[in-house]
């Protein structure tokens, strides 16, 4: 479906380039006077001439923050160490997985011995599970429960699979391997369970803690600037994401605890973390702002696309197409279409509403490139670690190295936030979502590249050589690691361009999302975003034959590339969506009638503010 801008969000606001190529911000038109929809007194003129700034987050984004911040602690500070604990065996003379202390210079923490391609099918299983389960979460808290009490019942689900994950590590269960594996099965779908319900809903409830409109402001300098709402939604969404990995760097401790403890205490610790989900949730109940659940919300998106769909259905594909690519396909759906007196009693929704379901399945299609980079990714989630167990070690655990990409994103998204984004809005360069998850294809596709080179010289270096470097050991009863002479932190480098290829990506995708999504179907589209990263869990899983050691470096290579030719792809095809950004941000904004049940409502009372939900 190529033209999905509705007529009328198009006579709302004026693009703000004249082409994606255009570098600066200043594309005036002969009705630069005109008041942008929904904003407080802007006009065409002040949004293509005035520098735009991010407004103050409030005190309950805050709060969520913090949530996400514990959560993804407790979820990295354990799935980062999955592959040591499934793929290595018992270190000599351990019963926990630790590893003796006189061995701890180049030894590996290892639990069930199960071998590379068993821990990768388990991890790709784990990765699929928890981007498939957002469904869940989003349908609920769309349509049932809200997105606070989906959060809060969920919190309790992914607790109780933690505490069996610490079940499935104490000695008595790794002295019964099989037995081991069931438990960690068994806990890995019941965190995915309440782990993906959360992630479609803090996602959208960070940015929807923030209310305020496009309007002027003069600071203190002199300077009047526009505040503008999109680029508070991506500085919220850039902070969300520091969360993320600041809660990503629990790991590092669990890598120390699973060596030097075992991995009952390593799983322990995150499990105790988890307890301030559901306390902050409670304590900050009373600040939220709380989006109301619309039970059949969606089931009128299904209309709406059905009522426009109906009359331009072909037996003849090509037709078809050539009716969706039409400007006037979405008018059998407006109400505005129809006489006074005529309108279908299934028809509850307003104009507004149709604009944003033609958005939303824009975003959607963009949604749809994201299975390649995150194909790259997911690289990161295990075998770069095989290939770190491989290097010289000098005491460093070879799953610790994987934290460079939480602390590369920590350190860079400030940088981002708070010079070189306002750097380039100051000299009007327009970095535009299109831009910048094109950006994010092509940093993770040279990750890749970097990390097929080092494999290739990791196979020379290896006193195995291409036979499996990460498991060459001496030759005696109690064997210890004979490691290549390659120091284990060269491997950094694909973790930092990974992370910021994050940055470009990710975060744009977290912010797409949000702002494309009609206010009561944030979370479901939240979950649609996430589930791409399911979608590159099952190709990478299909891909389990080659995922072994000795292929390591075409398998790195071939991603690489893929992530250049699709993200070129990518820009190519979404390109007019960089044009069309201010139109599409616009739809449901101002003032509009809403649902026929429903009061009519201005762009703020959507959402609204309730202490009980």
């Amino acid at each position: 479906m190529a033209n999905f801008i509705d007529e009328k969000a198009e006579a709302k606001a004026v693009r703000p380039v004249s082409s994606i190529d255009d570098e600066k911000l200043g594309s005036h038109t002969s009705d630069s006077m005109s008041i942008i929809e929904g904003s407080e007194g802007v006009t065409q003129h002040d949004l293509d001439t005035l520098r735009h700034v991010a407004d103050t987050l409030p005190y309950a984004a805050w709060l969520v923050v913090f949530v996400e911040f514990a959560e993804r602690w407790t979820y990295y500070g354990t799935t980062n160490i999955f592959n040591n604990y499934i793929r290595a065996p018992l270190p000599r003379f351990s019963v926990n997985g630790a590893v003796a202390a006189a061995d701890r210079a180049g030894g590996v923490a290892g639990a069930l011995g199960k071998g590379q391609q068993i821990s990768f099918s388990i991890r790709t299983f784990n990765s699929f599970w928890v981007y498939v389960t957002p469904w869940i979460g989003g349908i609920l808290a769309d349509t049932l429960w809200g997105r606070y009490k989906t959060i809060m019942v969920f919190s309790f689900v992914c607790l109780a699979g933690h505490i069996l994950l610490v079940g499935s590590a104490v000695p008595s269960s790794i002295a019964k391997p099989d037995v081991a594996m069931g438990l960690l099965v068994l806990s890995i779908a019941i965190i995915g369970l309440g782990a993906g319900a959360i992630k479609a809903n803090v996602s959208p409830m960070i940015a929807e803690q923030y209310t305020g409109k496009l309007r002027k402001v003069t600071l203190p300098s002199g300077e009047t600037v526009v505040m503008s709402p999109q680029v508070t939604i991506q500085s919220i969404y850039n902070w969300f994401y520091v969360a993320i990995n600041l809660g990503s760097c629990g790991a590092i401790s669990a890598s120390f605890l699973a060596r030097d403890h075992g991995f009952w205490v390593a799983f322990l610790i995150p499990t105790v973390i988890f307890l301030l989900v559901p306390l902050v949730l409670l304590a900050g109940k009373k600040q939220y702002v709380i989006t109301p659940p619309r039970g059949s919300i969606l089931l009128e998106t299904l209309r709406v696309i059905t009522y426009s769909l109906g009359p331009r259905w072909s037996i003849n594909p090509l037709t078809t197409i050539k009716a969706i690519k039409a400007k006037d396909f979405w008018d059998p759906s407006k109400p505005s279409s129809y006489e006074a007196g005529k309108l279908p009693p299934k028809m509850t929704w307003d104009d507004e509403f149709v604009g944003e379901v033609s958005r939303t399945l824009q975003a959607c299609r963009v949604f749809l490139f994201f299975p390649f980079f995150w194909l790259c990714y997911s690289q990161i989630d295990g075998n770069l670690g095989t290939v770190a167990a491989g290097m010289t070690l000098n005491g460093t655990p070879n799953d610790l190295i994987q934290n460079l990409n939480p602390i590369s994103i920590v350190f860079l998204i400030p940088i981002f936030d708070k010079l070189i984004y306002p750097f380039l809005r100051k000299k009007g360069i327009n970095f535009s979502p299109i831009k910048r998850i094109y950006a994010g294809f092509m940093t993770a596709g040279l990750a890749m590249l970097y990390a097929a080179v080092l494999q290739h010289f990791l196979y020379k270096m290896s006193p195995c050589h291409d036979n499996a470097p990460s498991e060459c050991v001496t030759i005696e009863e109690n064997p210890v690691p004979l490691p290549a002479n390659v120091n284990v932190w060269v491997v950094a480098g694909p973790y930092i361009m990974v992370g910021i290829s994050e940055i470009f990506a990710s975060v744009t995708s977290l912010e797409y999302a949000f702002t494309k999504a009609p206010v009561r179907m944030k979370s479901v589209v939240m979950a649609f975003s996430q589930f791409q990263v399911a979608l590159s869990s099952a190709l990478n899983f299909s891909l389990t034959a080659v995922n072994t050691e000795q292929k390591f470096a075409w398998l790195f290579g071939s991603f690489g590339i893929t992530a250049w030719v699709i993200g070129t792809i990518f820009f190519f095809v979404f390109r007019q969506l960089d044009r069309d950004e201010i139109a599409l941000n616009a739809i449901g904004q101002g003032a509009r009638p809403g649902f026929k049940d429903e009061a009519p409502q201005t762009a703020e009372a959507q959402t609204v503010q309730e202490a009980k939900q």
